[in-house]
């Protein structure tokens, strides 16, 4: 019988010490496990958070890209249509001043032209003058015959 009691008093002992662990260890253990097993769920999420805001992040960084590219080529494209502007805006001024300075030139031409006819009449009535007073052998009084010599000028 010593076995039987034994074995009997080693069986409760056994099951106290189960109940114990199972009552006051185990829920300890759970916990732990549980609370781990929430944390690595947590870290799983959090990394496939992480990855899809980096998806997000590269599409949009893509889609800013595309745009800044779509803006400069905007950019470059007004430039050129404006340096463009600016040169046929040159080539227009640069035409009107050179006929201005053609008109100018021309009129100064004509000036000098009139100038000339001018001074031609002036000494063709002084040559008609002086070959009239030759030719008649006496001096001309200039002051009397000046309508005469106004005529000759604006006949010639």
């Amino acid at each position: 019988m010593d076995i039987n009691l034994t074995i009997i008093g080693q069986s409760i002992a056994f099951a106290v010490f189960c109940w114990f662990c199972h009552r006051y260890v185990w829920p300890l253990f759970a916990n732990v496990l549980e609370e781990r097993k929430r944390t690595i769920a947590e870290g799983l999420e959090a990394a496939a958070r992480a990855e899809q805001k980096l998806e997000s992040a590269a599409r949009q960084s893509a889609e800013q890209l595309d745009e800044a590219k779509a803006s400069a080529a905007g950019i470059i494209e007004q430039a050129n249509r404006r340096s463009a502007q600016i040169i046929d805006e040159a080539r227009q001024q640069a035409q009107m001043e050179a006929e201005r300075i053609m008109l100018a030139a021309q009129a100064e031409i004509e000036q000098e032209a009139n100038r000339a006819k001018e001074e031609l009449r002036a000494q063709v009535s002084l040559i008609a003058v002086a070959g009239a007073e030759k030719i008649l052998g006496r001096a001309v009084d200039q002051a009397a015959n000046e309508d005469m010599l106004r005529q000759l000028a604006a006949e010639l």
